[in-house]
């Protein structure tokens, strides 16, 4: 969790610079996952190792902090996972799961707005993503959702790499976090 509060903290610090976060402000996660990692962490002054493929991710961030395009596919990809998968996760890990707890009420300028379900704030997330496709002219049609996809993909491939430094260190700690017998 601790891992991926680092991430979420960066991706949605330069998902508010650049307005991001308007329309859905109840997606924000890295403030739930930071919740979720201190009731699960027991020493909370010398908190874990923050993995190889975290810190490349937070350079990356980084890079793009002024796309916002780039970074809502981030968005898009990370939080339509907490969205749609993460409802099942919350019922099979251990605390409370806050990070998977999403607030459909919010108000806008205007007035009361409000999601009724998590369907709702889907639509509003692809409804962003389809946004950033009006174009001034179809040549650039196929760049914009080029740099889209690859973004999404890029998205996808530190989550699987930090999947996997989880999976190295928890089998490298396999005595200290598990059952404590050889496998």
């Amino acid at each position: 969790l601790y891992n991926q509060f680092q991430c979420y903290a960066v991706l949605e610090k330069y998902g508010l610079h650049n307005s991001l976060f308007r329309d859905t402000p109840g997606l924000l996660r890295a403030e739930h996952i930071h919740y979720d990692y201190k009731s699960l962490w027991s020493d909370l002054g010398q908190p874990p190792e923050v993995t190889q493929s975290t810190k490349k991710y937070i350079e990356h961030i980084e890079k793009i902090q002024d796309e916002a395009m780039k970074l809502y596919a981030h968005i898009y990809v990370r939080h339509m996972g907490d969205l749609s998968g993460g409802q099942m996760i919350k019922r099979k890990i251990p605390g409370a799961g806050t990070m998977y707890d999403f607030n459909f009420r919010y108000k806008d300028g205007d007035g009361s707005k409000k999601f009724q379900t998590i369907e709702e704030m889907k639509s509003a997330l692809r409804l962003k993503v389809d946004s950033f496709q009006k174009y001034s002219d179809a040549s650039t049609i196929t760049e914009n959702v080029n740099n889209v996809v690859y973004e999404a993909r890029t998205c996808f491939n530190f989550a699987t790499l930090l999947f996997k430094d989880i999976d190295k260190f928890i089998n490298d700690n396999e005595k200290r976090f598990g059952d404590g017998t050889e496998k």
